[in-house]
């Protein structure tokens, strides 16, 4: 039976990032009842966590261990202002080093709720479904006829900004484009920018694997299909059919489903000599435990494991986000300040002990800083009736 190369000792229960039961005397309340309590144990996170966060997001310590335990209270907060504020919901996000809250709503009389939920609201002009609308005209618009990549290359719902970013090389061609969409011209603005996405082809995540014998991927996340185990990665990596060996170039398994573009998903079944783990390779080649799979709000911190670039971590700019890559158009990606190069997709990008997605594509590179977009893991969890292997 093949056995999995060693990544280093699991870390301990009790020094997993069990945030859901961290305490912090800031920040919003442990439940979504915006009436419940703020006290609890505090545990730790782990050092090679702490480190990297430290290192690149410019944070203490103390500030890693707060923002962490923010922003998993505020995933769990938002599901219930959202549903509270109904069409006035403007979006939500986290900020600053504490990671605050901040929910939008088009009605000035809501800001009690927000407050009350232990938020602080922002009045905006535009409702997260309107946003939403405009971006679904782009969409739409791009799955009949692509715009040129060298042109239009990327569009996202801005929160902060409550407005619809079409990002371009070429800003008369990217209005053109938004003006075919027929979307609400008051909500989207284009903005003039040199980055071009491109899928990070020849990579690992949190494990290599290899395609047909040929390209190198990573191992996103491990995952179950009934009595069948598994994990999910990049569907560019390859078609569904495929054969994959691991790093080792043992047999492994072979891709059940694969997306791309459209989505950026896929998800491989293993034979009986892999054994799936929760785990993320850490920096240093620890493993780190993974507990489940909150979305992390716009703002969070978020750490990506590649095998070309190693442990990077980096911020959560965008959800429902598009990018135009030269196969086509993948929508509902999100896109964070993490850098990655060529040889990281497929892998893992986590949230304190969140999973959140699999590297796809991104600009730039981790010598000079770039940009990063996960596909999120929930859609393809829910695509193929996947369960997440958690510990």
């Amino acid at each position: 039976m093949p056995r999995r190369r060693s990544h280093g000792l699991e870390l301990a229960a009790g020094c997993t990032v069990a945030i859901a039961t961290l305490f912090l005397s800031t920040g919003i309340p442990a439940t979504a009842d915006p009436g419940g309590p703020t006290t609890g144990p505090r545990r730790e996170v782990p050092p090679e966590m702490l480190a990297s966060m430290q290192r690149d997001l410019g944070l203490t310590a103390d500030e890693v261990k707060t923002r962490l335990t923010n922003e998993y209270r505020a995933g769990a907060a938002e599901p219930g202002l959202r549903k509270s504020l109904g069409g006035s919901y403007g979006g939500a996000w986290v900020s600053g080093n504490t990671a605050e809250l901040t929910v939008a709503t088009t009605d000035k009389d809501q800001s009690g709720t927000i407050t009350a939920g232990g938020a602080k609201a922002e009045v905006v002009r535009h409702s997260l479904k309107a946003l939403n609308d405009a971006k679904d005209a782009l969409d739409r618009t791009a799955a009949q006829r692509a715009p040129a990549t060298d042109a239009v290359s990327v569009w996202y719902v801005d929160l902060k900004s409550n407005s619809v970013v079409v990002q371009s090389t070429e800003p008369a061609e990217a209005s053109a484009f938004v003006a075919a969409s027929g979307a609400d011209p008051d909500v989207v603005r284009v903005v003039e920018s040199p980055e071009r996405p491109r899928p990070l082809e020849d990579l690992r995540g949190g494990e290599a694997y290899y395609i047909n014998g040929t390209v190198r991927c990573s191992i996103g996340f491990s995952v179950a299909q009934d009595a069948r185990g598994g994990f999910v990665t990049a569907g560019h990596c390859g078609p569904a059919g495929a054969a994959t060996t691991g790093f080792n170039r043992v047999d492994q398994g072979v891709v059940q489903g694969s997306t791309f573009p459209g989505n950026d998903y896929a998800w491989v079944a293993t034979n009986d000599g892999w054994t799936p783990r929760p785990w993320v390779i850490g920096p240093d080649s620890t493993n780190v435990t993974v507990t489940g799979s909150q979305q992390a709000p716009v703002g969070s911190s978020v750490c990506r494991s590649g095998s070309t670039t190693g442990w990077h971590c980096g911020i959560i700019q965008q959800h429902d986000t598009s990018v135009q890559y030269p196969q086509g158009t993948v929508s509902g990606m999100t896109r964070t300040s993490a850098c990655a190069e060529p040889g990281d997709s497929g892998g893992s990008f986590i949230s304190g002990s969140e999973a959140q997605g699999v590297t796809s594509g991104g600009s730039g590179n981790c010598t000079v800083g770039g940009t990063s977009y996960y596909q999120p893991v929930n859609p393809i969890l829910r695509t193929y009736g996947l369960t997440l292997t958690t510990g």
